[in-house]
């Protein structure tokens, strides 16, 4: 199989290719690279059959790569480090996946999965990884005990936090229980328009009908999300800006 390595840093390269050609002769290495615009020029000269491909690349993702070869036909195994969005979004589109540093084992068994994969099956799996990707500030994947869940944060009305736990509730009636604190959340939800009046509680400003002055949050759905003593000023100047706009 002509194979390209696409990996920002050399040594991660050179054990790559050192484990290559301890484990798979079948496999022939025909070029480096380290950057998305350096390795579009090799890929669509040399016409690859397998792809090592890191997420994150000198100038770019893995993704501006795809999306500048898509008409080219090889497989492809990511390469990623323990970044927790990378990740679960490559394991929720289910392809195949070493992380580093590279370990000889987990390179084989991609090796021999890869291999036994149809194109198009993989391609597939590749768009769903793009999609999650692509839509990271909308949504949030919750490493639940048997899955990973996308939930979309525009249809999330607000989350609990319990003893460790923390139940976040969408506008479909579902709720997912994810073993992580609210506090493990709350940069990316405050980012997405989302307010903590309370150390119990993260609420979306969309979803708020009222607020009754006795410290009472109303959301559209009739639920009441209580307003502590310490977060009212804060929740107020938040609640005023936002239904300004």
């Amino acid at each position: 199989m002509k194979t390209l390595l696409i990996e920002d840093k050399a040594y991660i390269r050179k054990a790559l290719l050192n484990l290559l050609q301890l484990i798979d002769s079948e496999v022939e290495v025909i070029g480096e690279c380290e950057s998305v615009k350096e390795a579009v020029i090799v890929a669509n000269a040399c016409k690859p059959e397998l792809i090592f491909l890191d997420i994150n690349l000198l100038d770019g993702t893995a993704f501006n790569f795809l999306e500048q070869t898509k008409n080219l036909t090889f497989k492809v195994i990511f390469i990623t480090a323990y970044e927790e969005f990378a990740l679960q979004a490559l394991k929720i589109g289910a392809v195949d996946y070493i992380l580093k540093p590279v370990d000889v084992e987990d390179l084989r068994v991609a090796l021999q999965k890869v291999k036994s994969l149809p194109i198009a099956e993989q391609q597939k799996q590749i768009k769903t990884v793009k999609e999650v990707w692509n839509n990271e500030d909308s949504k949030l994947i919750l490493s639940l005990h048997d899955s990973f869940q996308v939930v979309d944060l525009n249809e999330l009305l607000y989350c609990e936090s319990d003893k460790g736990y923390t139940t976040f509730y969408c506008s479909d009636g579902k709720k997912y229980l994810a073993s992580k604190t609210l506090k493990e959340f709350e940069n990316q939800l405050i980012a997405a328009n989302f307010i903590r009046p309370h150390q119990s509680y993260m609420v979306n400003l969309n979803f708020i009908d009222k607020y009754e002055k006795s410290g009472v949050i109303y959301l559209k759905n009739g639920k009441k999300i209580p307003v502590s003593s310490r977060k009212k000023e804060p929740f107020l100047t938040s609640f005023f800006k936002w239904h300004k706009k």
